[in-house]
């Protein structure tokens, strides 16, 4: 693993290995995530580990599905479905230990986000993807597991909801984790590192600052509008032109 902060040699394009630890860490608050959810459709065991596999595995599932390069990291790992289970299993026997401490999840959960964004983006750059796919692939692998979780309990994707900024947090650090590699020259894990702080920043200042994405938008009046002024504002000038042409007449 480099051990500078800049690449000597051009972008840093050896695969970023994750400490255990981290990785699984990751994978469990995607799990919790999902059992969240769970909780509040009040579903049964299964329906806890189905919806913590999604929340914790999906992404990952969704970016090596559409990428097929490489192994898939839920059947490669040892530890990552085991690990969903017994977190499912926690939180079935055990729920107030969730709901007692939400803003703690609340932080572990967009903690998470950044690392999926991060792990994700650094696969496609690992097989030197393109630079949107590179985006998508990281974008895919931190919001993939809820979508998924939403779509089989039928609501609409909390990505598609009017809300504070959820998947812009998870564009914005795959964007700054590619632009580090491949622009600035930055090693990969402090180019993750750079994602990960990315992503909680935004989600934090958007929090802080009740910043909601738009819906509902609409700027044809206005388009409309802007385009009937600069017509008028032309006929006069034509009208003015005219004029003055014929009185030097």
């Amino acid at each position: 693993m480099p051990t500078g902060f800049f690449s000597a040699y051009g972008p840093d394009t050896s695969a970023l290995p994750l400490p255990l630890w981290l990785d699984l860490a990751s994978v469990i608050v995607g799990a919790i995530s999902g059992v969240l959810v769970a909780q509040q459709k009040k579903l049964d065991l299964v329906g806890f580990m189905a919806l913590a596999v999604m929340g914790g595995l999906g992404g990952g599932l969704i970016r090596d599905t559409i990428m097929q390069r490489g192994g898939v990291y839920a059947l490669d790992s040892t530890f990552a479905i085991p690990s969903t289970v017994i977190t499912a299993l926690c939180a079935f026997m055990f729920p107030s230990a969730l709901t007692r401490h939400p803003r703690c999840v609340e932080w572990v959960d967009i903690i998470s986000i950044g690392l999926f964004a991060a792990a994700g983006t650094d696969k496609a750059m690992s097989f030197m993807l393109s630079p949107w796919a590179c985006v998508l692939m990281g974008t895919l692998t931190a919001v993939g597991g809820g979508m998924i979780r939403d779509v089989c309990t039928h609501d609409t994707p909390r990505i598609f909801k009017s809300s504070n900024y959820y998947a812009i947090c998870a564009i914005a650090g795959s964007v700054v984790s590619y632009v580090s590699v491949f622009v600035l020259y930055i090693n990969r894990p402090i180019a993750a590192t750079l994602c990960v702080v990315t992503v909680v920043i935004l989600r934090r200042i958007s929090l802080h600052f009740n910043l909601v994405t738009p819906n509902n938008v609409d700027f044809t009046p206005r388009v409309r509008a802007g385009a009937r002024r600069v017509k008028n504002h032309l006929t006069r000038r034509s009208r003015i032109v005219r004029r003055s042409r014929g009185t030097r007449k």
